[in-house]
């Protein structure tokens, strides 16, 4: 999280309520409206593949979790190519409990409102074939389901996406007991933040470790629910990508230097910390900004990080853009009046192109770096004609 922005620990969800107690009515055919609320509603993907989720439990009883005392535990969702969806669920943006809980922070003024549906198909069996895997870690005060957006594209175009929920630093975290874990207050100083990123790549690490079990036909969710079938055989574990948004970016470079399963990654908007910014990393690493935050002159932890990077590397930036418009709430943001559009800091850029542009960079360069597929668009040059609000910074 980039510190020249004040506040920014609770802008995506307090954004999300703002934006849900003044969104704009829907098609009636709705199952949101027919109960009597009011729908907001996400884009669906653009790939070829229909897609498909499942939720799974994981708890590692190797760690203590440093805020309950607790074995430490996430909850994930795994997103990928289905081979059939008809007649399944989609499944929700939230489960009930963690909408429910979202909804109570704010004094009951969302609860005629109802968040949006994804389009992923509970539990579809999977599509045949391996793809390649990529973990996503959502921002502070966050959600894992806040990136759909991106991670149902990664997924209609033939990638398994696996979310990651990061308990007491995420949002709200429901789990299959009905528990709702909440976000504790942030301790905005560097020793802080360094411990609670250290936690979440500790988190992605256990995540990867779990993977293994599945793709070798094992059940590693706490309840032993059923697995979509085929699941275990899509998983490509030799291609490992991970990618995410604000401080899950900077968990994405630490599970890197951390773990060399992890081949490729991306920060998109946020501020770095732990060991990484200081040894930097071998492999092919992608940082995408804003002009409100101008990493590499702005901020120190991105500059030294930057002169580490020995492979393949590149900064981007989202032109007339700012820190939310690489989460879903720049989708949801032309849904509401201009003055509220205005508190949610997606900045002027239409939000269709905010989506196309940071779905295709995320999509381009997993392509080139675990698929071998060179990017003919040019979105990695900043000279793509299709998306020119993707500008190149260095590299």
């Amino acid at each position: 999280m980039p510190p020249v922005r004040p506040n920014r620990r609770s802008l995506i969800a307090g954004g999300l309520a703002v934006a849900a107690a003044a969104a704009v009515p829907l098609s009636a055919s709705t199952p949101a409206v027919a109960a009597g609320l009011t729908p907001l509603r996400l884009a669906g993907p653009t790939g070829p593949s229909p897609v498909g989720a499942v939720e799974l439990h994981l708890v590692d009883p190797s760690r203590t979790d440093p805020w309950s005392g607790q074995p430490r535990e996430v909850m994930v969702t795994v997103t990928y190519p289905a081979a059939d969806v008809r007649g399944r669920s989609m499944m929700p943006w939230l489960p009930s409990g963690a909408e429910r809980a979202l909804k109570a922070r704010f004094g009951g003024a969302v609860d005629d409102y109802a968040l949006p549906t994804t389009h992923s198909a509970v539990g579809a069996p999977a599509r045949p074939g391996r793809s390649p895997v990529l973990i996503h870690s959502p921002g502070y005060n966050a959600d894992r389901t806040f990136n759909t957006l991106v991670i149902e594209e990664l997924a209609s175009w033939g990638y398994v996406v696996v979310a990651v929920d990061h308990p007491y630093d995420s949002s709200e975290v429901e789990f299959p007991d009905g528990r709702v874990v909440v976000n504790r207050p942030d301790d905005t100083s560097n020793r802080a933040r360094t411990a609670a990123v250290a936690v979440r790549a500790a988190d992605l690490r256990f995540v990867l470790d779990q993977l293994a079990v599945l793709e070798r036909g094992g059940t590693p969710d706490a309840e032993r629910r059923p697995l979509p079938r085929g699941l275990h055989r899509a998983l490509d574990l030799r291609r490992i990508g991970a990618f995410g948004h604000s401080r899950g970016g900077a968990a994405s470079a630490s599970v890197m230097h951390l773990d060399e399963r992890v081949r490729a990654g991306i920060d998109l908007d946020g501020a770095l910390y732990g060991p990484v910014v200081e040894h930097g990393l071998d492999r092919p690493f992608l940082l995408m900004d804003t002009v409100h935050h101008d990493g590499l002159s702005q901020d120190a932890s991105w500059t030294r990080f930057w002169t580490h990077l020995s492979d393949w590397h590149r900064c981007l930036r989202l032109a007339d853009a700012d820190h939310n418009c690489f989460t879903d709430i720049v989708a949801i943001a032309p849904q509401v009046p201009e003055p509220v559009r205005d508190t949610l800091q997606v900045g002027p850029i239409p939000a269709d192109r905010a989506v196309a542009g940071v779905r295709a960079t995320v999509r381009a360069f997993f392509d080139l770096h675990l698929r071998g597929r060179p990017d003919t668009g040019h979105v990695l040059w900043g000279a793509s004609s299709r998306h020119p609000e993707i500008g190149y910074i260095a590299g």
